[in-house]
Parts: structure tokens; sequence; C-alpha cells
């Protein structure tokens, strides 16, 4: 097995009772190829504790038009997985934050479990998040994923059983992946995502004992993510962010408005 430092269990540890995480997904490749490592490291000085980096893939079942999109446009800038692993070496230059890629089980199928497991080991990811794979489905990837040392995460909804629930925070290592709505990404109403989130956050908080919780789509503001979280280890920001980016690319100084939206999703006007 591949002893790699457990950068997810320290950025919790670090923040434990001081403050929110934040996680930021962004669709590698998106909105070019040479981008990416850079809005990362950007992202990390703006505040952003950890980085899920989507996988893009023609057929994402899960994501609204947003996430769609930007991994359509990817697509066509010619990421591959070989350049999501380069990104990921290229963050590690210079930067500890922890990474997690997250998208379908299709290609990591194609590339091949073992050695889609080991490559990314080897460029210092930290996790995976692959939404389409259930737990009664993780044999085909648990194995590699445990043998390299990557964690694996795994989704809660509102529609998710308690034994569910405890069943997911039993195999999910890092933290729990809790969806505030049923339905695919993208940014809401924040009222909408409130109600929904106290209907169910304590039922999560009752079964998700093992692990930290964050909580996902549809947080589009500071306002958003600190009344949702308030029961929450944390939140995390996606198709709000790609929204942010697709309004300023390729205007001059797109990457600065876009480092200026992350900095107030953490801090507020400040």
């Amino acid at each position: 097995m591949i002893q790699t430092r457990n950068r997810i269990g320290m950025l919790f540890d670090e923040k434990k009772g001081k403050e929110k995480v934040m996680s930021l997904f962004i669709t590698a490749g998106y909105p070019d190829l040479e981008s990416t490592p850079e809005l990362i490291l950007g992202f990390e000085k703006q505040g952003a504790d950890l980085i899920e980096l989507g996988m893009p893939f023609s057929d994402p079942l899960a994501d609204g038009p947003t996430i769609q999109f930007s991994s359509n446009r990817s697509i066509e800038n010619g990421i591959t997985m070989n350049r999501i692993f380069t990104m990921v070496k290229q963050v590690r230059e210079t930067s500890e934050i922890p990474i997690i890629l997250m998208g379908y089980i299709n290609p990591v199928l194609r590339y091949g479990v073992s050695e889609f497991c080991k490559n990314a080991a080897e460029a210092g990811v930290d996790g995976l998040i692959i939404p389409d794979v259930t737990l009664e489905e993780s044999e085909m990837i648990e194995t590699d994923v445990k043998a390299n040392g990557l964690s694996m995460v795994y989704l809660v909804a509102p529609n998710t059983s308690d034994q569910r629930m405890k069943k997911i925070d039993q195999a999910s290592e890092g933290f729990v992946y809790c969806v505030s709505v049923t339905g695919v990404t993208g940014a809401r109403d924040g009222d909408e995502i409130a109600t929904s989130v106290k209907r169910f956050i304590d039922r999560v908080n009752r079964n998700i004992t093992r692990n930290p919780t964050l909580i996902g789509f549809g947080i589009r503001n500071y306002e958003d993510a600190f009344r949702i979280t308030e029961k929450a280890d944390g939140f995390i920001v996606g198709s709000a962010l790609i929204d942010t980016i697709r309004r300023h690319y390729p205007d001059e100084g797109w990457k600065e408005s876009v480092y200026r939206f992350v900095k107030q999703l953490k801090f507020g006007n400040i």
C-alpha cells in the first residue's frame, strides 16, 4: 500500500471547531487546458480549503446545464485523464491543498481501475468521488482505492434512509458529501436549499458520526453557505463558480474576477 499524507484528515483536524471548510469544484480543462493549475492555486490563496477536480464525461447524469457545459467545453479542449494527472502534479509542485477527483465510473473503467488509482495517487490526488458507484457496486474500485492510499467519499441526500446513511458513513473516508436537495447539480434559491437542509441535516448528524460532513448542490454565495452549513462542517460550491468563470472568460482580468468571487464566498464582503 502506498502511504500518502492524509491531507483530507489533516484539513478537518485543523479546522474543527474553528471555521467552515470551503470545497470548490472545478472541471479539469475548463475554461482552457492551461488555466486549471493556476486557478486551483489562486482559489487556495483566496480561502479554498479543498478542491474537487471534475473529470469530464460526455454523459454526466447527475449534473445540471452549467457543469454539462463545462464538461463539454473541456472535452472539446482536448482533456484526457493523463492531462488531469499532470495538472495535479503541477499543483503539487507548490501546494498541499487536498485534491479529490470527481466524476463518473465509465472513464475510470476505460482507463483501467488499477492503473487509474495508481497514477492518481502518484500524481498527488487524495481521494475520489464517483457519484454513480453505489455501495453495492463499490467492489469494482474499492480494493485499488485502498491499496493506493486514496479516500473514497460517498454521497447522502434527503431521500437516503437512516440505515443507509450509517452504512455510507462507515464506507466513506475523509468526509461525507451531503446533497442538499434531490436532483441535478446547479445553483438554486437559497431559501429552497435552507428549507431542504433543515428537513434532513438533523438526520445526517444522528447517523453520520464517523466522518465530517460537507453540504453541496445549489450554494451561490456567502450568505447561502453559512446559513445552510450551520450544523455541518463545511460547504461545496461548483455550479456558481463555473457560472462566474463563464461570465468573465476570456475578458481581460477574468481570473481576478473569479478570485474575487471565491474570496467573497469564504469571507463575505470584507
